[in-house]
């Protein structure tokens, strides 16, 4: 065998590893959370309904935040709370008609915009003593009815970190179906299988809910990132504080609806996600082998899977070359790890799915697949850089 006959041999072994790992990941939590109980109580008498304040932060979001914030105004819940947008860049008109809506605007400026940066700056200004919790959404999001109830629950049960079950609003194309069906599969694996068996949900950067204080602690050297969440994520799992999974506290939020915007939104995604393995990787082995945090570990190896789509397209892929090439494993290994990914994916996708649309966004994968390609290619010199994902509109909200 010559040197380069054995090199493709190793290669191809090793790739098959690193595979293989994905399939036994995906399919251990996707059978994990169908076993999922949300376990939180209500208890008799409850304490109280503690004030909650409710932050929506809106970068150039003229075109969805009133709608957004009309919503959250009208919101059925039981105690006091306050809706806070902080406005970074919206028009005059829309800051004139927040406020006359009733929301409370908080203006901030940035040289460089970020999530994180505006949460901050909003989190100094406002009073921790009034409000034991803070709430955040997308400018887009919806509540779902008596979310921030639920979230009052779930923090009296003694949960610190609360991530609400964000979900499509809406599935007017293909695209936003597939979308939403591949947010659906996640929720399902990296936070219902991940509560099942003891570990922390997963954030997903609205719809989350926070002690207050706490949150303005995690926020306080937040820094220039983008994937704010991501960043809040790991230093609250390093705190070894338990983010639970409110599967029944709905959050709805708008799903890309064109291949050039999921390409848009995936170079940012992917973007952050190289910059945060280059961050906490050796974090990540100190944590689990001095401090005995399974948690914080698991989070670093979540961020070394391939996103689902470029998954599935690079295994079928392979399985189709090695009908072909005499070297690493056989056909038959290549397909069934294709066959118990996929399974994996459809094990973890709610039965409402099941229908005839599905088989709509089924035909947009190989779409699907090239946008992520680009974005692959794109998020070397995305870098850190914050990437605007615009909204169109609220119309279609299913509450």
């Amino acid at each position: 065998m010559s040197i380069l006959e054995t090199v493709i041999q190793v290669t191809l072994y090793v790739t098959a590893g690193y595979l293989a790992f994905h399939t036994v990941y995906l399919l251990f939590f996707a059978v994990a959370g169908h076993f999922y109980k949300e376990g939180i109580k209500a208890n008799k008498p409850i304490y109280k309904n503690r004030p909650i304040c409710v932050l929506i932060p809106a970068y150039k979001e003229d075109a969805v935040i009133l709608e957004t914030a009309r919503k959250a105004l009208k919101h059925n819940y039981a105690g006091d709370f306050r809706v806070v947008i902080i406005a970074d860049q919206l028009q005059a008109f829309t800051l004139q008609t927040l406020r006359s809506l009733g929301a409370e605007v908080i203006e901030v400026h940035f040289e460089k915009s970020t999530k994180g940066k505006a949460l901050r700056y909003a989190m100094n200004l406002l009073p921790e003593h009034i409000y034991p919790i803070a709430v955040i959404l997308d400018a887009d999001n919806i509540m779902g009815d008596g979310f921030l109830n639920q979230v009052d629950i779930t923090f009296d049960n003694g949960y610190r970190v609360v991530q609400g079950h964000r979900t499509a609003k809406n599935a007017d194309t293909s695209f936003a179906l597939l979308d939403a069906c591949n947010e659906e599969v996640n929720n399902h694996i990296f936070r219902k299988g991940h509560r099942a068996v003891g570990l922390s949900s997963a954030l997903i950067g609205s719809g989350m809910a926070f002690e207050f204080t706490y949150l303005k602690k995690l926020l306080a050297d937040i820094g220039e990132t983008a994937g704010e969440d991501k960043e809040l994520d790991i230093r609250v799992l390093r705190d070894k504080v338990t983010i639970h999974y409110l599967e029944t506290g709905w959050v709805y939020d708008e799903k890309v609806s064109s291949a050039q915007v999921f390409t848009k939104q995936r170079t940012r995604w992917i973007a952050t996600q190289i910059d945060f393995v280059g961050g906490h990787l050796s974090a990540g082995l100190y944590q689990l082998l001095f401090k005995g945090n399974v948690a914080f570990f698991d989070k670093i190896v979540q961020s070394l899977l391939l996103p689902r789509v470029l998954l599935m397209g690079v295994l079928t892929g392979i399985t189709f070359l090695s009908i072909f090439l005499p070297w690493g494993p056989s056909f038959l290994f290549w397909f069934s790890l294709l066959i118990l990914t996929g399974s994996a994916l459809l094990i973890a996708l709610p039965k409402r799915f099941y229908n005839k649309q599905l088989w709509r966004a089924l035909i947009n994968l190989p779409v699907a697949l090239k946008a992520m390609s680009i974005a692959l290619i794109r998020s070397r010199k995305a870098g850190n850089t914050f990437i605007h994902t615009p909204h169109t509109s609220t119309s279609n909200a299913k509450l």
